[in-house]
């Protein structure tokens, strides 16, 4: 079927469609120490209690807290300290009513004790460090039971699940699996990415411009966004305008073990655009008119078996693409939970006018009242690059509206990760 007797697909649809032809990718298990942002293949399990023991939330004395119920003021209660415990240490010998032990932040209850009296509620505030441990203490004030103490399990406790599978580990994550003693996760293999340049007006951004000759700036700008997704980005070498530089470059992402290859142009009627010979010659292919701007056309299709995804040509079109469609798709491969943005809202700063289509607006977010305001970054050209490096966030205009005014809530995606 030529795309100009296609019915043309809402972003939505387009997107499924997508991802419903991606598979996730196998799992694997890597060292902690590299395990950030990557994407968890299985749910783990607490194996242990967090805290594994009950510990002082305070520096302070470790007593019975039935011993100071009628602690005040004018009522004050000795207490006999009969030891030191610190931070680390193995635990110590039961203490018994009257007495108290020296703790410190962190360091096991011994047994007997229920709460910790704060060094402030002593009369001391000087720090407890390198201080000759005191004959007796002075409490006027009283505790209940698990006063500034951190219980067994009451962060986590043994057996619950706390990461799911599917999430993108966060430095937080990454020191929860610490502390469970999760030395290497089971993660999603990350997606290898083949990013392929074609035609022979390009060249690498070292080179000198000559008359008809631009440098690759689609190229560079998907390989940062390939690894800003968390992807693997492998940007190709450019292909010459000819099939077997361009079958050639589909033969070395295969031998390569890409996951997925995506191109930014390349694939219309022209007569030199040879990707859509090859991938039509030696795989498949097949094209999209989507309801969005900038974009519209969208190719899908694969080459001996790895998926390819042909997004339009001009630099700011092939960037809202690889977010509306792309990441998303990165998203699936990798096995994430959430394959879209979280869009947040936004009033509009100004009125704006739209095609009709759903529209990916570059724009910039401030903080004004207590919500968000959204003003354009500048021209909304696809070709206009220059305004998409002053943005910071997509407005999304749904289809169908075309006249938007100041002061109307709009959906908006920030850009990145964020």
């Amino acid at each position: 079927m030529h795309e100009h007797t296609q019915p043309t697909l809402s972003v939505a649809a387009a997107r499924e469609r997508l991802v419903s032809r991606l598979v996730p990718l196998s799992a694997e298990s890597v060292p902690l120490a590299r395990a950030l942002g990557r994407v968890l293949a299985e749910d783990v399990v607490a194996g242990d209690d967090l805290p594994p023991f009950a510990n002082a939330s305070m520096d302070g004395y470790a007593v019975r807290a039935a011993d100071l119920a009628k602690a005040a003021d004018d009522s004050v209660v000795d207490l006999t300290v009969v030891g030191d415990i610190a931070a680390g240490g193995a635990g110590a010998t039961p203490i018994a009513s009257g007495e108290a032990m020296r703790i410190m932040t962190g360091a096991p209850l011994p047994p007997g004790a229920d709460a910790v009296v704060p060094v402030e509620w002593t009369g001391s505030n000087s720090a407890m460090v390198d201080q000759a441990l005191p004959s007796s203490i002075e409490v006027a004030r009283p505790l209940s039971s698990g006063d500034f103490v951190r219980a067994a399990g009451q962060d986590v406790q043994r057996g619950t699940v706390v990461l799911e599978r599917g999430r993108r580990l966060r430095p937080p994550d990454i020191a929860m699996l610490a502390a469970l003693g999760v030395e290497a996760p089971r993660v999603s293999q990350r997606p290898k990415v083949a990013i392929l340049s074609t035609g022979d007006e390009l060249i690498e951004p070292g080179q000198s411009l000559s008359p008809g000759r631009i440098r690759d700036a689609n190229g560079f700008g998907l390989q940062a966004a390939v690894q800003e997704a968390g992807g693997e980005p492998w940007r190709l070498p450019i292909a010459a305008d000819t099939e077997e530089s361009v079958h050639a470059r589909f033969r070395h992402a295969v031998q390569g073990s890409a996951s997925l290859v995506i191109s930014s142009g390349g694939v219309s009627m022209g007569a030199f655009d040879y990707v859509r010979h090859v991938l039509e010659t030696f795989g498949s292919l097949e094209f999209w008119r989507v309801n969005i701007r900038p974009g519209k056309p969208l190719a899908f299709g694969s080459f001996e078996d790895v998926p390819f995804i042909g997004l339009p040509g001009n630099p700011v079109s092939a960037l809202v693409t690889f977010e509306v469609f792309v990441r998303p798709a990165l998203a699936r491969m990798a096995g994430r939970q959430e394959l879209t943005k979280r869009a947040i809202h936004a009033r509009l700063a100004h009125d704006l006018e739209s095609d009709g289509r759903e529209s990916y607006l570059r724009a910039n977010l401030s903080w004004d009242g207590g919500s968000y305001l959204a003003r354009l970054s500048g021209s909304q050209d696809s070709g206009v690059l220059s305004s998409m490096i002053a943005a910071d966030a997509f407005i999304i205009v749904p289809a169908g509206a075309r006249n938007l005014k100041a002061g109307e809530w709009v959906e908006a995606w920030p850009l990145g990760e964020g």
